[in-house]
């Protein structure tokens, strides 16, 4: 991270460490090579498409959640395309099926109304809810009560039952209750879960999309999921998916600014970036409070670190520094590769960050720059 505070970029910048992506992508390959789970990538975490070109050669496809996602997805190369999303209109279903190769419905209903309109071989599957909540925080949680995501398990076997043409159609089924665990013990209790309730039907079914919400890091984090893929199609001869987003990309970003104010309020010291909270949202809409790549001391000045926009709460927090932070200091934030960049806005008219590839080392590329066409665009009529 270091070299971040010296190599020349404009700052506000959100910062991949590509080489440190594709390792992870290419632990991924080597389980899905040992297991035979297809590893898809989830676009919605940072869907850029230089990243997207770069995972192609490694990974098996995408996991994607709308038509424009499915179109960037598309144009990144050739590969297997996932997509489940509560927001399947009509209108898109002939598109859909022309760049998606399986499409989980969200809801029985929408399995009815629009599974029927799949064409070019697209296989239709449901998105399932096993009823397992392993996230303290309902905001997150997919099994939280009254979840809209995903078919309850009993209305699943109840409809299987009752309707034979229904179980004829349907090839697979998508699960996703996970949000950054360290463990695959969540996923090995739900497939049981699943097998449970619909043990005689898994193998009618040619596929099952596992979800993602895991983060890994070493070979053997991933020995549970291989368990599992091997078990599932050795079994019920399922095709096997996995499509983490954040595990591979989110301790890879970084955001990097520079400080343009220092003042004092009220006996604190405040510094002012030329960054600010809606760069990377969740810390206003969640109250996260960011990492600091710097290593705060245990002891020295605490600094309020505040965003340049007007809104009062556009703060990062309070961080401690060995000494005053001056003017044109830049400020590094980690692990801000998944939901920031996609979630990030022009609030103020604040230019969206310059986004660079690193190779974690001392080479860094320019690839986007925002400009006032943009932002002109933007808020233009058509």
């Amino acid at each position: 991270m270091s070299s971040l505070l010296e190599l020349p970029l404009e700052t506000p910048a959100f910062v991949y460490d590509e080489q440190a992506i594709l390792n992870r992508a290419t632990l991924l390959r080597r389980a899905g090579e040992r297991s035979g789970c297809r590893m898809l990538y989830s676009v919605k975490a940072l869907p850029f498409l230089p990243l997207l070109q770069a995972l192609t050669p490694v990974l098996d496809g995408f996991s994607v959640s709308s038509l424009f996602e499915a179109r960037l997805a598309a144009l990144a190369g050739d590969g297997a395309l996932h997509l489940t999303t509560p927001g399947l209109k009509a209108v898109d279903m002939d598109e859909i099926s022309q760049v998606c190769d399986t499409v989980a419905f969200n809801s029985l209903e929408q399995f009815q109304r629009l599974a029927g309109a799949l064409s070019h071989g697209a296989s239709p599957g449901l998105r399932v809810n096993p009823g397992l909540s392993f996230l303290a925080d309902q905001r997150y949680d997919p099994c939280r009560p009254h979840s809209k995501l995903g078919v309850p398990l009993p209305d699943l076997e109840r409809r299987l039952a009752e309707h034979p043409t229904f179980a004829q159609a349907l090839r697979g089924l998508h699960v996703h209750n996970a949000f950054a665990l360290r463990s695959f013990e969540p996923m090995t209790r739900t497939v049981e879960r699943l097998e449970t309730t619909l043990l005689h039907r898994l193998p009618n079914l040619e596929w099952i999309n596992l979800g993602g919400g895991y983060l890994f890091q070493r070979d053997e984090d991933l020995d549970e999921l291989c368990h599992i893929s091997r078990r599932l199609t050795r079994e019920y001869g399922l095709r096997v998916f996995f499509e983490p987003g954040k595990g591979l990309v989110g301790e890879a970003g970084y955001l990097v600014a520079s400080i343009i104010d220092v003042f004092a309020s009220e006996g604190k010291t405040i510094a002012v970036l030329d960054s600010s909270v809606n760069h990377n949202p969740e810390v206003f809409e969640y109250q996260r409070r960011p990492v600091p790549a710097w290593g705060e001391p245990e002891s020295g000045e605490a600094v309020i670190l505040a965003g340049c926009t007007c809104l009062a709460g556009d703060l990062f927090g309070e961080f401690r520094f060995p000494r005053r932070p001056a003017l044109g200091d830049r400020i590094v934030f980690r692990d801000v590769g998944a939901y920031s960049l996609i979630k990030a806005n022009r609030f103020n008219g604040h230019n969206l960050p310059t986004i660079y590839a690193w190779d974690g080392g001392l080479e860094l590329r320019l690839l986007k720059q925002y400009s006032f066409g943009d932002y002109l665009g933007q808020w233009s009529a058509d």
